[in-house]
């Protein structure tokens, strides 16, 4: 685990998002990140051009950035962050509200109750409730 910082929890848009990992959040912005080519990908809602992203420190894949969405209803995720949930995790809210990254092989399925509870106490009720993508 290299827990770089990558996002705070004032940023999160919707946790209503899944990759091929699993659940995954959306950001405003994220931090300490690089990213690949550009590549147009055809998602669940739709064609969009997207870049993965990494972390910078490790370089471990942690999701995708927005770059361009076709269909005019998903304009709102141009720019923004996805950080797949197997990928991540939870710093202590008594700490901070940062997500960082952690070894995939390391973080489990990602699905356990326990996981998800936690993430609601760092996260709350900020996150609006959006449609989904799949990766």
């Amino acid at each position: 685990m290299c827990h770089c910082n990558l996002a705070s929890a004032s940023e999160l848009v919707s946790r209503q998002f899944h990759s091929k990992h699993g659940r995954a959040y959306l950001f405003n912005t994220a931090v300490n990140l690089s990213t690949g080519p550009r590549e147009e990908r055809m998602m669940t809602t739709g064609l969009h051009v997207v870049c993965d992203v990494y972390c910078s420190k490790c370089m471990w894949p942690v999701g995708w950035k927005y770059e361009l969405a076709y269909e005019k209803s998903q304009k709102y995720k141009e720019g923004k962050v996805i950080l797949e949930r197997a990928c991540v995790v939870d710093i202590s809210p008594t700490t901070t509200t940062t997500t960082t990254t952690i070894n995939r092989a390391s973080s489990g399925s990602g699905s356990g109750s326990s996981e998800d509870e936690e993430v609601q106490d760092i996260i709350g009720e900020e996150g609006a409730e959006t449609d989904s993508d799949d990766y």
